[in-house]
């Protein structure tokens, strides 16, 4: 009899969910944070996906999130014009960012310090949080809109995806342009896995795993629909995808094989990311909201609970485990 997956459905946001980040590992757990065309990011427990606080202050879609490692910080991309950072503990604002143009990302160092942002002006910004009022240092060389920029390399090098179909490598001493990657389409995602120096990209049906540090692929995957979003497995054993068709693939990392998929979601999945400590994924959707899904179904964690077979009635012998009512924010 196969496992049943039952996701937890995470409510609240009234459009739909672009993006999502979780925190690392900290001592009151993991936090997980999305971004929503509602104009109102929301940060929640990341293995139970209860609501913790909405995030108050943009005045339009806010396009991309982002926590720091211990969950102190967020940071936020918004149609605005304007990345904010806030107090992750006690959801005040504590900067705002003014841009020229509609912010897409942000991404924090690993010590906080500095905040890497990129837009539709075509520009990558770096700010010194500790001396906000100081000029950013900039970084041109994108053609179109940046959809997506990260540290890599231990905040020694930016990774950059823009309209331009291109994915650039950046020397953050020099600020100087250090590899280009070109596609024939749009680059619709990017993770970067630091351990293991692993980039994780998405475009059209394929997903695509390059190192880091050279840009020289690993492997391409095709999946069965356009895909908007993948993200690899701490252990690398697997990664999942989510896009257009509305459903979650999961496939073996090694030898490329498609081993499960879900429908859950309303609409076309927008986003997706593996837990720090592997345990779930989650993802955001058209439909407006999120879903967490546990990677080994059936294990006992979080708000999934265990049934042994045995333990079952003849009346409900279909189900392995108890379902989960739906967490609603």
């Amino acid at each position: 009899m196969a496992m049943r997956q039952t996701p937890l459905t995470c409510s609240g946001h009234t459009r739909p969910v672009v993006d999502l980040a979780f925190s690392g590992i900290t001592p009151y757990g993991y936090f997980l944070i999305s971004a929503c065309k509602d104009g109102k990011p929301m940060l929640r427990q990341g293995d139970t996906g209860d609501w913790i606080g909405t995030f108050l202050g943009h005045k339009g879609a806010v396009w991309g999130a982002t926590l720091n490692t211990d969950a102190t910080k967020a940071a936020t991309a918004a149609a605005d014009f304007t990345a904010k950072v806030w107090d992750a503990v006690s959801g005040d604002e504590v900067l705002t960012l003014a841009h020229k143009h509609i912010v897409k990302t942000v991404s924090f160092t690993q010590d906080s310090n500095c905040l890497l942002t990129g837009g539709n002006d075509k520009l990558l910004r770096i700010y010194d949080l500790s001396n906000p009022e100081a000029a950013p240092q900039e970084i041109s060389g994108h053609t179109s809109a940046i959809k997506k920029a990260l540290w890599c390399n231990n905040d020694k090098q930016i990774l950059s995806a823009a309209e331009d179909k291109t994915i650039r490598l950046w020397d953050r001493g020099s600020m100087e342009e250090v590899k280009t990657l070109t596609f024939d389409t749009s680059v619709s995602s990017m993770e970067y896995v630091a351990d293991g120096e692993i980039l994780v990209i998405t475009y059209g049906k394929t997903v695509a795993f390059y190192n880091a540090l050279s840009l020289e692929l690993i492997k391409t995957v095709e999946a069965p629909a356009p895909i908007n979003s993948a993200s690899l497995h701490p252990e690398k054993d697997f990664f999942v995808a989510g896009g257009d068709d509305f459903k979650l693939y999961k496939f073996d990392y090694s030898t490329k094989e498609e081993l499960e998929s879900y429908k859950g979601h309303f609409g076309p999945v927008h986003c997706v990311r593996f837990s720090p400590d592997g345990e779930l994924y989650a993802s955001g959707s058209e439909d407006g909201t999120l879903r967490l899904w546990q990677t080994a179904v059936g294990k006992t964690y979080g708000l999934w609970k265990c049934v042994l077979p045995e333990d079952l009635g003849a009346e409900n012998s279909e189900q392995l485990y108890t379902p989960i009512p739906e967490i609603k924010a």
